[in-house]
């Protein structure tokens, strides 16, 4: 195992990665004639600027100092200024430093929020900085090279007296499965970078301009894009599992689909792809696990998923298979009714375009929150399987139930359409809500159940 506070590629290695050959022009360059932890300036990924900082705790694992921490804020006002994405390498921090240099860059990562993209790239010990990862948009992480925590292991045994491995607290499997702050974990440094890149080919420069657009992408007709694989890929057996993926993948240009968080409440799926070369960001249900039922891991998924696309202008895709919520106390006892509350108020208050797709079941108070018509969604459109269920008293067997036409005829949903015909359906709805406006009342800023 890597030993904590490591990372196998220096901070201009990892630059050289990350940004197009040649392109890296580094701001306060002086720094090469002092001691110093931190590398910074600007460049392009696919000729689209950026700006980066990173930590380099193969120069000399030095706490952050004032100096480092001013070069830090300064590139990050200058990706404010500019309007660029800010792509954050978090190497080490060994502690200590100047008073307050820390809370100077959370603040900023605050005020950036929702104005341009913020990727942090976790390949060694993020020490006393875990907060700024934590507020970026997108964390990634290196299998065994990754390590963040507000209270290290030393801490915890000191306090609570037993021993905890540094990979069990906080590791980059412990961030991806347990705690939901990892949003992908890579085999390595190169791994981890072609990832950042990829996001970034999704993503928009800052909050007023629209997500690129595939420059190989071409308009095509409508009429020849059939999946006929997709009149087969709901099971006979009402409740027998399949895999939503491949229903998602099937919609998608090129089969391309750039998950999130995939170790993570693996019962909702959440990530990018295109139709016809326009970003979409897609939320479903994996029947495959747990059925697809709704929990507090992926309502808070699905939710903050769902803001970071609206904070962004791309347009989000839902597809609903979902039974209800997961069952239990230990789901009521950690708040799994304030949890969901901000699935609700993600979908709510999202003003980007809105296409749900039921496929099977969509039931109770969770297909009210799954990007229901009820809920602002633009477009919902129903296969010939899909039913709307209300369970009756005391989880009776006599439920109320809508299917396909009469989930239409009370408007529920807008279309009835063929399974194959999914795509076709997809691209002429978000041909036509490339035009959407909408705007919410005015307010400093709302208040979701946190």
């Amino acid at each position: 195992m890597t030993a904590v506070g490591t990372r196998t590629s220096s901070a201009r290695e990892q630059l050289e990665l990350l940004l197009d050959e040649g392109s890296f022009v580094e701001l306060d360059a002086v720094a090469h004639r002092r001691p110093d932890s931190v590398v910074t300036g600007y460049g392009t990924v696919d000729g689209r600027p950026v700006s980066v900082f990173s930590q380099d705790a193969t120069a000399s694992g030095a706490a952050l100092d004032g100096f480092s921490g001013t070069k830090i804020t300064k590139v990050m006002d200058f990706a404010l200024k500019t309007g660029c994405p800010l792509v954050s390498i978090h190497g080490s921090d060994a502690g200590g430093g100047a008073v307050g240099v820390r809370g100077e860059i959370f603040r900023r990562t605050v005020l950036a929020s929702g104005v341009i993209p913020q990727i942090a790239l976790v390949v060694g010990r993020a020490g006393h900085a875990v907060h700024s990862p934590a507020v970026s948009d997108f964390v990634v992480t290196s299998d065994q090279a990754t390590y963040l925590f507000v209270t290290g292991p030393e801490a915890v045994e000191a306090a609570t007296g037993e021993p905890v491995d540094p990979e069990e607290l906080g590791g980059a499997r412990t961030l991806s499965t347990v705690s939901g702050i990892a949003h992908h974990m890579a085999h390595d440094d190169r791994d981890a970078v072609e990832y950042v890149r990829a996001l970034l080919s999704y993503l928009p420069s800052n909050n007023l301009e629209d997500p690129p657009v595939d420059p190989e992408s071409r308009a095509g007709d409508i009429e020849t894009e059939l999946r006929p694989q997709l009149d087969s890929a709901v099971p006979h057996t009402a409740g027998q599992p399949y895999d939503m993926l491949q229903v998602v993948e099937s919609t998608l240009d090129d089969d391309e689909f750039l998950e999130t968080q995939p170790l993570f409440a693996p019962n909702i799926i959440t990530g990018f792809g295109r139709v016809e070369g326009h970003p979409v960001g897609v939320v479903a249900n994996q029947p495959l696990r747990h059925g697809g039922c709704l929990d507090i891991d992926a309502c808070e998924k699905a939710a903050r998923f769902i803001r970071t696309c609206d904070a962004f202008n791309v347009p989000v895709v839902t597809f609903v298979d979902v039974p209800g919520f997961r069952p239990g106390a230990d789901q009521e006892w950690n708040g799994v009714v304030r949890r969901s509350a901000k699935l609700t108020y993600a979908y709510a208050e999202a003003t980007v375009p809105l296409i749900t797709v039921i496929i099977r079941k969509a039931c109770g108070g969770a297909y009210d929150v799954m990007g229901s018509k009820h809920l602002g969604a633009d477009l919902n459109l129903a296969w010939p399987t899909a039913r709307i269920t209300v369970p009756g008293p005391r989880l009776a067997p006599e439920v109320t139930f809508l299917d396909s036409d009469s989930a239409c005829e009370h408007g529920c949903v807008d279309a009835v359409i063929t399974p194959s015909r999914t795509r076709q359906h997809l691209m002429r709805g978000l041909r036509a809500l490339r035009t959407k406006r909408e705007t919410q009342p005015g307010r400093k800023h709302g208040n979701i159940p946190l």
